[in-house]
């Protein structure tokens, strides 16, 4: 523990935690500080004007980052036939109908991701306690309940990160790696903030976007200048 803290204290060497940074600078300053053993994920908050136990004020959406998050996902697949194959072939890692809802009804998820075709849904439905706390409930609202089935697994392997907002008004997500180039890392929170920008429910009145920062997995956050952001640079 204390060796984390030694850790941490370094990475804030001479980052102001009051200052409001371009994302360029943060991005720069979030890499130079990512000195773990491992490559550390670069992640994202947005706090938003928006109570989300209200149903109009609900902030959801999927984006597809430019540069890839990073990460690989492992996808799950509920089709039958025809979509069965094309699942398979774009790489899906679990394909199933009912065999695959009932591993999943006796908690046997080997999936990050989960996607379904329409006439699946009847039966999927039913796995709404089992995948809907871990927030992998198939959306048409995200793409992930499609006939368009190769494009959303090869989303879902690649760079598409899923958003919701959190209780208190905030969503984050991985966008990326310590080891990308700082050009990417800021492309990819630059689509990701647009992305949710563009969510804005029809709920949300006076500013939607409150506060945006930057961080690594062990690292300290940076406030970042909204306007670096969505001010078109």
């Amino acid at each position: 523990m204390a060796q984390h803290g030694k850790r941490y204290r370094k990475a804030r060497e001479g980052v102001d935690r009051d200052r409001f940074y371009t994302i360029e600078e943060a991005v720069k300053l979030v890499k130079e500080r990512a000195r773990a053993k491992f490559d550390e994920t670069i992640e994202v908050a947005m706090n938003l004007g928006v109570d989300p136990r209200h149903a109009d004020q609900m902030v959801r959406g999927v984006v597809n980052l430019p540069n890839g998050s990073g990460r690989s996902q492992r996808v799950g697949v509920f089709a039958r036939g025809a979509k069965a194959e094309e699942a398979k072939a774009a790489g899906a890692d679990v394909v199933g109908a009912e065999d695959l809802v009932e591993k999943v009804n006796s908690g046997q998820i080997d999936f990050d991701r989960c996607i379904a075709t329409p006439d699946m849904m009847p039966l999927v439905g039913r796995l709404g306690k089992v995948l809907g706390p871990r927030g992998m409930m198939p959306n048409p609202k995200v793409g992930t309940v499609t006939m368009d089935i190769a494009n959303a697994v090869k989303g879902a392997k690649g760079g598409s990160v899923e958003f919701r907002v959190e209780k208190a008004g905030i969503v984050q997500a991985g966008v990326g790696k310590a080891s990308f180039t700082e050009a990417a890392l800021v492309q990819n929170i630059k689509a990701f903030a647009d992305a949710v920008a563009k969510a804005k429910p029809t709920g949300a009145k006076g500013q939607f976007v409150e506060k945006v920062s930057v961080s690594s997995t062990m690292g300290p956050g940076l406030k970042i200048e909204p306007g670096s952001l969505f001010g078109g640079q």
